[in-house]
């Protein structure tokens, strides 16, 4: 893999007699896999002189990938002069996280607006592809991609690539969690550091931001930027191979870059470590070669990456129980702006229960609510799986940070924290992280308006916990026969669960309801089909479909009682996609007609 340097300042573009080295143009780095598959990371200024290198090279047509950070001035000002792109015939994508208010190619074409810039967007002659990321998983030609959301005051993605046996990290524009502790005191990462470092582990190369110095990031922190002693210190915790300094500020010319390297090479000395620290300066190029062995940070390499964020915070909702007056005006803009649907607690008495009538992407606390200890109430949450799930997040707002005390904190069950004071637009960021990052994993089904209603029917059957009956166990074998497929299943959706009466080809008797299909399909009359789970933003990335049993596809049809109530499906699944047509979804509906008369008839007997 060949990594070429043609931009890392940080900012503004500082070029001139001081910044010959290392030098003055914005982020822009040239990564090319074996394969051949081109990528830019960033389109700095730098990404001026990498188009005209590639217009003179001679090839045609010129493609290419633009992975970029997120869209502040200095990672984008390069887009409207990078010569490849007014060359028609020529095809690129461009890749980013989407600002919900508007998205990558909105955010683009803003600086190319008649105000600002000549030409339009829309007049580049280059055939351009836009994809809206979130953190996940994604193929560019030969190169493995991961995505991870920075720390930085607007929504940032980090990228790494893996190719040719070599992992390279681009993380820039980040800014350490906790505040940078003494240079070499050999403490380990902790809270959302230690899921940097993980981002980072074992790569061969480290693209970091590395904009400050320990002693200056007091009176910068918010900024959204990282010290070169943290960059250090979290790439040899990670095991990473070569770390290039990046994203120099503008402040510095070239012998106060010299200055941080010595630090940095000094501190992984003392550390004891043996990654080689480097500046990364305009014109360098890396060659990085295979390593003996490979260990991917994710095996999956099914895409999660592209979602449409806009789609997925409509769907969300933010339970924040915040007692000061301020903090909660401005963390209640922050999630409703992004148009987040937003549920206020006025006492910890009122957490559990709202907890448990319905699913949230998000839970912000604060110390000071009226009846709730704070930790109490996220001790008792994160050992009861029936009242929240494990991997929502629990975000604390506290003054001021506390080593000792977040420490007790973060055992207690806490995910992260909001340091007071903050601005609505970096909550809005990191709410925004916290959710997207929630939300890749599934969609959980709403509530239905008539929840109670259909409990109280469902529990008038007599059939939960019942004995496997005969009556019902037919339906699931005619069923799977039918469809050809190795499961299928009477499954009734209770309050925390679906429990199945019937099934065929699955050994647990019940799963919980945030998992379940089925909690989709109650919502509505007609029978509901996941032709393919791995590209449903609803199911991608369910542990249903990513462990055992492993559904690609579904279809069921929910089962109704004689008042209405939908309490549950006859519904099957199978290992593989597919599709089935209208014929067939008929057939599956009338099974389940038949299917609703057992429903209807005398009680079952209870399971011994």
């Amino acid at each position: 893999m060949l990594v070429r340097f043609w931009g890392t300042r940080g900012s503004i573009a500082k070029p001139g007699p001081s910044t010959v080295r290392y030098g003055g143009n914005t982020s822009c780095v040239e990564l090319r896999s074996s394969g051949g598959t081109l990528v830019l990371l960033d389109c700095g200024t730098g990404a001026h002189g990498l188009g005209q290198a590639l217009v003179t090279s001679g090839v045609s047509p010129l493609n290419g990938h633009i992975l970029i950070g997120h869209t502040h001035w200095d990672h984008i000002q390069g887009f409207p002069f990078f010569a490849p792109l007014f060359i028609r015939g020529n095809e690129w994508h461009v890749y980013g996280p989407r600002g919900v208010g508007s998205s990558l190619r909105e955010s683009l074409s803003g600086q190319m607006q008649s105000s600002y810039f000549p030409i339009t967007l829309k007049e580049l002659g280059a055939t351009l592809h836009y994809h809206d990321l979130v953190e996940g998983t994604l193929e560019i030609g030969d190169i493995h991609v991961t995505t991870q959301y920075l720390h930085h005051p607007a929504l940032t993605l980090g990228y790494r690539l893996e190719a040719d046996g070599v992992t390279v990290v681009y993380s820039t524009d980040h800014e350490p969690h906790s505040t940078p502790r003494v240079a070499g005191s050999r403490a380990p990462p902790a809270g959302e550091d230690v899921r940097h470092a993980r981002f980072l582990a074992d790569a061969d190369l480290v693209i970091h931001d590395a904009q400050y110095t320990t002693a200056e990031f007091s009176a910068k922190r918010g900024w959204g930027h990282s010290t070169a002693e943290y960059a250090v210190e979290t790439a040899v915790s990670a095991g990473v191979r070569r770390l290039a300094l990046f994203h120099h500020d503008p402040t510095r010319d070239d012998e106060a870059v010299d200055r941080i390297v010595a630090g940095a090479r000094d501190l992984v000395a003392r550390l004891g470590g043996d990654t080689e620290v480097f500046a990364a300066a305009e014109g360098q190029v890396l060659e990085l070669n295979r390593k003996s062995a490979v260990t991917p940070l994710a095996e999956s390499r099914e895409e999660t990456a592209r979602m449409d964020p806009a789609s997925i915070l409509s769907h969300s909702s933010v339970l924040m129980a915040v007692a000061d007056p301020r903090v909660a005006r401005i963390l209640g803009d922050a999630v409703t702006d992004d148009g987040l649907r937003l549920v206020r607690a006025q006492d910890g008495a009122a957490i559990p229960k709202l907890l448990r009538s319905e699913r949230f992407s998000l839970v912000l606390l604060q110390q000071g609510l009226k009846d709730c200890d704070a930790l109490q109430l996220c001790r008792s949450l994160r050992s009861d799986a029936s009242a929240i799930d494990k991997d929502v997040p629990i975000v604390l707002v506290r003054t001021g940070e506390s080593p000792a005390e977040q420490q007790r904190e973060a055992e207690a069950g806490i995910t992260d924290w909001l340091i007071w004071p903050f601005s609505e637009e970096y909550a809005r960021a990191r709410v925004r992280a916290w959710v997207l990052r929630e939300a890749c994993r599934w969609r959980n089904a709403p509530v239905p308006a008539d929840e109670e209603r259909r409990l109280r029917a469902l529990q008038q059957t007599g059939l939960l916990d019942t004995e496997a009956e005969e009556r019902f166990d037919r339906y699931t074998r005619i069923a799977a026969a039918l469809f050809d497929v190795p499961i299928a299943l009477v499954s009734l959706v209770d309050r925390d669960r679906q429990w199945f009466k019937s099934r065929m080809g699955m050994d647990v008797s019940e799963t919980t309801r945030d998992k379940a299909f089925c909690a989709h399909v109650i919502l509505d009359s007609d029978v509901m089909q996941v032709p393919d789970a791995l590209v449903d933003d609803r199911f991608a990335d369910n542990p249903l479909v990513t462990d055992e049993p492993r559904i690609r596809f579904y279809a069921g049809a929910p089962l109704s009682l004689g008042d209405g109530s939908a309490v549950g499906t006859l519904c099957v699944i199978d290992h593989r996609a597919r599709n089935l047509d209208q014929d067939q979804l008929q057939l599956l509906s009338d099974l389940a007609k038949l299917v609703e008369r057992e429903l209807q008839t005398n009680p079952s007997a209870p399971m011994s």
